[in-house]
């Protein structure tokens, strides 16, 4: 199959190693000094839990060509950036196109897709659990197993053809595709789950090293009382129970323990700090559209949620520190 990834950071260069690995026809569209490494010495990753790296030999583009027809699309943008590349990725000559990560405004977006493209195209969502970091000349990929994507369409499964296609796409990678049937719901629910996570890395100057254990517990207890707002506001829970991993019981202890494990070792560093650091923008987005979502209930009760969030600088202060230190590399 003939497919593109439109977007390469980390989750963008580690999809792209999955697709080529199955031996398809892959182009990684890609700019800056970046496609020049990439070009030059192709798509080099450290995969760190595994211990091993991989070399894949991509196409590497920095612009659609409207002649060439591909099986799929994935664009893996950050969510701040993905609505801006709606229009290139309407000139795509394809009828499968994927948005791979966090999005708040996924309905919006999918209408200006549809009404930009000349031809039909279902538009799917997706989200890829993996983390990591990217270098000059290589990226390290922060995975548990083969990874997948949780996929859906905005309220529904995908159809039976794209399933297939998608299926067929990833056969043999040991890559899972997690089919959803509410991907704008699921899209809603992430952020209760993972901006307690985002505000304390915040409050911890960058290294969960640093938080406490009555800290990680408000972490907790925040995203318990994020997922009774989006039950509040008539939003279904997805992936179905994720709430219950946030309340008093067994699921929650599980939850401390793999807590505690993401604070204390480098697997947690790169799996939510390092995201944290590099991807400021993103996580202000993801923030203000979640505080958004949550103005549509009249008294949200959030003190837990409202404290964790205060303990963190301001945006602008945060711009500062970790754009500055970017900058510098």
């Amino acid at each position: 199959m003939r497919i593109m990834v439109f977007g390469a950071g980390v989750i963008g260069c580690y999809l792209t190693h999955v697709l080529c690995t199955a031996g398809h026809d892959v182009s990684l569209l890609a700019r800056g000094q970046w496609k020049e490494t990439l070009e030059t010495r192709g798509l080099a990753l450290s995969h760190h839990l595994q211990r091993k790296r991989t070399l894949d030999h991509p196409h590497i583009i920095d612009s659609i060509d409207p002649t060439i027809r591909w099986d799929a699309v994935f664009a893996v943008m950050p969510y701040h950036q993905m609505q801006a590349v709606l229009p290139q990725l309407a000139k795509a000559d394809t009828d499968l196109i994927v948005l791979v990560g966090n999005n708040l405004r996924a309905a919006a977006m999918e209408t200006e897709l549809r009404a930009l493209s000349e031809t039909p195209k279902e538009i799917l969502f997706a989200f890829q659990v993996t983390g990591g970091q990217r270098f000059a000349d290589h990226a390290v990929v922060e995975r548990f197993g083969q990874a997948g994507l949780d996929i859906g369409a905005l309220h529904g499964l995908p159809s039976n053809s794209a399933r297939e296609r998608l299926t067929v796409m990833f056969r043999g990678t040991g890559y899972q595709m997690r089919w959803q049937p509410d991907m704008e719901a699921w899209l809603f629910c992430h952020p209760a789950a993972i901006l307690p996570i985002v505000y304390l890395v915040y409050a911890c100057g960058g290294d969960l090293r640093r938080s406490t254990g009555k800290q990680r517990r408000q972490m907790l207890d925040a995203s318990a009382e994020a997922y009774d707002a989006l039950k509040a506001l008539g939003i279904p829970i997805l992936p179905k129970n994720d709430d219950r991993l946030f309340r008093p019981g067994p699921r929650r202890a599980v939850m401390r323990m793999l807590y505690f494990i993401m604070a204390k070792t480098s697997v947690g560093d790169l799996i939510a700090c390092a995201h944290c650091r590099n991807a400021v923008s993103e996580m202000e987005w993801l923030d203000e559209d979640f505080a958004l979502l949550m103005k549509r209930l009249k008294s949200p009760r959030m003190p837990v949620w409202n404290q964790l969030k205060s303990a963190m600088p301001t945006w602008q202060e945060i711009h500062r520190t970790y754009d500055r230190k970017r900058e510098a590399k």
